[in-house]
């Protein structure tokens, strides 16, 4: 009996970093970059959601742009009133999408962050 109370304890951790990157709502329904940059006009002016890793960060008196970078693309995220995450800080990222430009294969697009989780 004790050894399988052990078992169910070592696997309790595990159970429990599940159930709470589950959670996040920045995970919860992410929308992949690539998507959102291979077909800007579909999501222009819509809230959407990305998670992934920060690249990049410049943040002052409370305001911020960051890039996140998920995997299938990179996408800057404009921040006004959190400043910026830490490059290395991995974050799910709720907010407005905005296309500036599309040239060629290139597009140039960004996120008004609305909500931000650090995880």
């Amino acid at each position: 009996m004790k050894s399988s109370r052990r078992a169910v304890l070592g696997f309790a951790p595990w159970i429990l970093a599940a159930a709470v990157l589950l959670a996040l709502p920045g995970c919860k329904g992410a929308t992949p970059i690539r998507k959102l940059l291979d077909d800007p006009s579909q999501y222009e002016g819509l809230t959407v959601q990305i998670a992934g890793e920060v690249t990049r960060s410049i943040g002052v008196l409370h305001s911020g742009v960051y890039q996140v970078d998920d995997g299938t693309g990179k996408l800057f995220v404009v921040s006004k009133d959190g400043g910026a995450p830490r490059e290395g800080a991995h974050v799910g990222v709720k907010g407005v999408f905005h296309a500036a430009f599309t040239i060629g294969t290139e597009t140039g697009a960004v996120l008004q962050e609305s909500e931000r989780i650090t995880r």
